[in-house]
């Protein structure tokens, strides 16, 4: 049996290949839409991917269900659970819980997990070569290493209201009665990992077992006490800011995500003709390097999505394609860079992407107003915004800021002071940047805190210490 875990640490999200060597035969779990990666390890495998299934409709990425199957033909599998208002919306065949896909000597159960979302499903997988009981148990959002998904995103991202109780519930009781009635040494493979904001406290390692989690886990208490009212409270407690593109995921997987097909290689386009079209405004410029570079200078009116980590994460903070479907000129230092860009973009539904330039030549070129951390008291600020999240943002926070989450400012520009000039900052200026940008592309007045909470608070240190 093949069992390979593909990682994208952008998102902090796992797909998986599960294949059958002796039939030559491979299903994936949670793919991303952009292919490669699984089209690859089947070639070097020597196998077909003959299936493609989900664990639940998602909220953090654009699920590359329908893409891989449109490209491999591949049979399409989804959960059937949840009732009547959480049914996926496109043809595929349900699965429900105990429901069993075959391959070769492998079978795949279907287990159904709600909690974090009412379809979710779980997958035991038996290895009938050498066992005839489930071996591993990919848990996608369920079951994480050391915690548990959490069940409030429906009302966070998603339009609910006070699902995040009933959810909690649900949670207790897929725990109780499906995960810990499974052998210890089951291995546990979760679909995301530290970093995600799927969960609250999420570890990096990349699997598990049944056995470890029962024993060690923060839950594992409240169920051997059979305390679900302990449970839902700490589970519900402190559980991070979601940003607000979650809510566009989650309706766009539940549809079925469009599919792109084979895409052409991002071409260099002339800088000349960029220019009239930003002059237009038919087209959105993106500058990929770091908040430092930005500050030196970028294109008039530029967002600022950086090419070197979380790209589609904060590809997803800056662009809705549901209100703007301006296409993306990416500022990039080859064809592959940009390509590289482009495919991270795509796992968050960003698809209209018009090409690359290199360079800024001939572009219109502004320098990004920075105020130094000694003038914030001092400067005349429409509002002062903390763009971190709420968590950071308790533990210590400028006086007078206001906070809003980077990942759900560009949906409440209409709470923003229309006039005079918002400054922002973050911790270090990274996630500062980003949305500072975004204000400036839908025509704010922005300063940006050089150094963000962090050269701060060294300001005030270095204050207190001097006075008498």
């Amino acid at each position: 049996m093949l069992l390979e875990r593909i990682y994208d640490e952008d998102l902090a999200q796992a797909s998986f290949v599960i294949g059958c060597q002796a039939k030559k035969e491979a299903i994936v779990v949670d793919p991303r839409r952009d292919l490669d990666v699984y089209v690859k390890i089947a070639e070097k495998n020597d196998m077909k991917i003959v299936g493609v299934t989900e664990t639940h409709i998602h909220a953090d990425f654009l699920s590359g269900t329908r893409e891989l199957a449109s490209a491999t033909g591949a049979t399409m599998y989804v959960s059937g659970e949840g009732g009547q208002d959480w049914q996926y919306e496109f043809d595929a065949t349900r699965l429900y819980d105990g429901s069993e896909i075959k391959l070769g000597n492998i079978t795949i159960t279907a287990v159904h997990t709600p909690g974090h979302t009412p379809e979710h499903l779980s997958y035991l997988v038996t290895d009938g070569a050498f066992a005839d009981d489930p071996g591993y148990m990919l848990t996608g959002d369920f079951v994480f290493s050391g915690d548990l998904g959490r069940p409030d995103l429906l009302d966070e991202a998603a339009g609910g209201v006070d699902t995040r109780f009933e959810g909690a519930k649900q949670m207790f009781k897929s725990l109780r009665d499906k995960f810990l009635t499974l052998p210890d040494l089951v291995q546990v493979f979760p679909g995301h990992g530290a970093g995600s904001a799927c969960g609250k406290s999420l570890g990096a390692i990349p699997s598990t077992t049944v056995g470890y989690e029962r024993r060690f886990s923060w839950w594992a208490s409240y169920a051997e006490n059979n305390d679900e009212r302990g449970f839902i409270d700490e589970l519900l407690d402190g559980q991070p800011d979601a940003p607000f593109y979650f809510g566009r995921m989650k309706n766009q997987n539940r549809r079925g995500p469009e599919i792109m097909g084979e895409r052409a290689p991002l071409e260099e386009l002339d800088n000349a003709e960029v220019a009239k079209k930003l002059e237009a405004d038919e087209v959105s410029f993106v500058d990929t390097r770091s908040a430092d570079a930005v500050h030196n200078g970028t294109v008039e009116g530029a967002l600022n999505i950086p090419g070197s980590g979380n790209t589609a994460t904060y590809g997803a903070w800056a662009v809705n394609p549901e209100t703007d479907d301006r296409p993306l000129v990416l500022l990039a230092e080859d064809q592959e860079s940009a390509q590289s860009i482009w495919d991270h973009l795509v796992r968050v539904g960003i698809d209209k992407v018009a090409g690359y330039v290199t360079s800024f030549d001939g572009l219109p070129v502004s320098k990004p107003q920075v105020i130094n951390p000694g003038d914030v008291e001092s400067f005349d600020a429409a509002t002062l915004l903390d763009v971190r999240a709420v968590s950071e943002y308790d533990e210590g926070h400028i006086p007078g800021a206001t906070q809003l989450h980077g990942g759900r400012v560009l949906w409440n520009l209409d709470k923003l002071p229309q006039h005079g000039t918002i400054v922002t900052y973050c911790k270090s200026g990274a996630r500062s940047s980003i949305v500072a940008n975004v204000l400036r592309h839908a025509g704010f007045d922005v300063a940006e805190l050089k150094g963000s909470y962090d050269a701060w608070a060294i300001h005030q240190d270095s204050v207190s210490s001097a006075s008498p």
